[in-house]
């Protein structure tokens, strides 16, 4: 016995989004989201920070690509933690049949943003 087929679409609020570029990684910013990027040097807690280096702006189903970036668009965030380590990645090298045996680790350094604000 055959079943009708019954599409459904789930009607969904589309906010506005953006892709930002930040210390040289893409990233997709939504008001209200949380980020976390490469370690920003300068950076100190509860401070506020901008980005400008914005590549496409999708507002509510109307995208705006720029060359390279979009004009007057920007991301304003602050910075909730200046320094977070991520989980330790280790390498271990070896050499069969010469006791050749090393083991590295390491931790890359974080930056947790919170975006306040999208302007487009």
């Amino acid at each position: 016995m055959l079943r009708p087929v019954v599409e459904t679409r789930l009607i969904q609020n589309r906010q506005m989004y953006v892709i930002v570029e930040i210390n040289g990684q893409q990233f997709k910013a939504e008001e209200g989201k949380k980020l976390f990027v490469h370690h920003i040097k300068d950076a100190e807690a509860q401070q506020t920070v901008e980005f400008e280096k914005v590549l496409l702006v999708d507002n509510e189903g109307a995208v705006t690509v720029g060359t390279p970036t979009v004009e007057g668009a920007k991301v304003v965030c602050e910075v909730k933690t200046p320094l977070v380590k991520g989980d330790k990645v280790l390498v271990f090298h070896k050499r069969r049949r010469k006791g050749y045996k090393k083991l590295r680790g390491h931790r890359q350094q974080f930056t947790e943003l919170t975006i306040k604000s999208v302007v487009a």
